[in-house]
């Protein structure tokens, strides 16, 4: 591939003026400016020169500046769309760039739409919309939301990533609880609430799938927090993801959830990298959580231990990975809407 210039399009924790009355998690999605500097490293190494843009707001305020093509890891602020804002400006300035679109990023960040559309197996659901209630009787304006499997269940936001709003009370055992943690996500994130089966018994997993054709790498164990059974990364605030890198699971549940990962990120029209999350029960049966196509590329992040898992310095890895990416996003570059608007 020639040498070009690639725009880094992110945003670091301090990147939004937060609401009153946000989440005290609001920018756990964000990332360090290490993580920028391993993507400079990585380009680097491939003879790219980058630049730093920022937000998707930078790039729709200065411009694509004559950049190439770009890197994003943008998650945006507030809706259900905002991880599609950068990619969207990027494709009406015909800029190429790695990484899912606007319509992949969306559905994703959607869990009720990810489980529908992924086409794999995944915990019973129910989702409670703001103004009703998980387990209230029927009374005008709300809704009686049945259980949707026995409890325990897990409560989180519709449209949130990286463990928001996810607590050691997100583990509910009756209907009391359940109703608590049901009016928390309204009034804290001002969403619909999803309800689904705890899946426990079996540990919980990630694997990540990169490439063009895609590949499904080794999974990563991640360890639970003992009390509750979440994982631990997810019980407090800019939670360290542990791993179990000891032992190992049975060939075939991991060929498993490796070809569920590869089918949700086919379904999902996932592109160039992703990290998928399961639930194993106490049968050894794996369970589809969700997707994630911006995960996180910091040092200390999953890709960095899956490299470290493959003998490989984390510049040499996501060097690979981002070459791949731009050399498929350079090779299908489109015309600009913007010089035929």
């Amino acid at each position: 591939m020639r040498r070009v210039t690639v725009g880094l399009i992110y945003d670091l924790h301090e990147a939004y003026p937060w609401r009153p009355g946000d989440p005290g998690d609001a920018d756990a999605e964000y990332e360090p400016i290490e993580t920028v500097e391993a993507l400079e490293e990585a380009l680097s190494r491939l003879g790219h020169t980058s630049l730093r843009i920022g937000t998707a707001r930078d790039l729709l305020r200065n411009g694509p500046g004559g950049i190439d093509a770009a890197v994003n890891i943008a998650e945006g602020a507030w809706t259900r769309n905002r991880e599609g804002w950068a990619p969207t400006l990027l494709e009406m300035w015909g800029v190429p760039y790695a990484g899912s679109d606007a319509l992949a990023l969306s559905l994703s960040l959607d869990k009720v739409y990810t489980k529908q559309v992924a086409g794999v197996r995944t915990p019973a659901f129910a989702v409670v919309a703001p103004g009703q209630r998980a387990a209230a009787p029927p009374a005008p304006g709300q809704y009686a939301a049945a259980p949707p499997a026995p409890f325990p269940l897990f409560v989180k936001p519709r449209y949130e990533g990286t463990a928001k709003g996810i607590r050691p009370s997100s583990v509910v055992h009756d209907l009391a609880s359940l109703d608590r943690e049901v009016a928390h996500i309204h009034a804290a994130y001002r969403q619909d609430a999803l309800v689904e089966q705890f899946i426990q018994g079996g540990g919980e997993y990630t694997v990540a799938v990169v490439g063009h054709p895609p590949r499904a790498l080794p999974k990563l164990e991640r360890a639970l927090d003992p009390e509750t059974g979440i994982g631990s990364h997810a019980v407090e605030r800019h939670g360290i993801e542990t791993w179990v890198l000891e032992g190992g699971i049975d060939a075939g549940l991991e060929a498993e959830m490796q070809q569920m990962s590869l089918n949700a990120f086919a379904a999902l029209g996932c592109r160039d990298f992703a990290r998928v999350d399961f639930r194993v029960d106490g049968n050894g049966i794996p369970w589809f959580l969700e997707i994630n196509p911006l995960p996180t590329f910091a040092p200390d992040g999953t890709f960095a231990v899956l490299a470290e898992v493959m003998g490989q310095s984390y510049p040499e890895w996501l060097s690979k990975v981002l070459d791949e990416a731009l050399n498929r996003a350079l090779a299908e570059a489109g015309p600009s809407y913007v010089d035929h608007a």
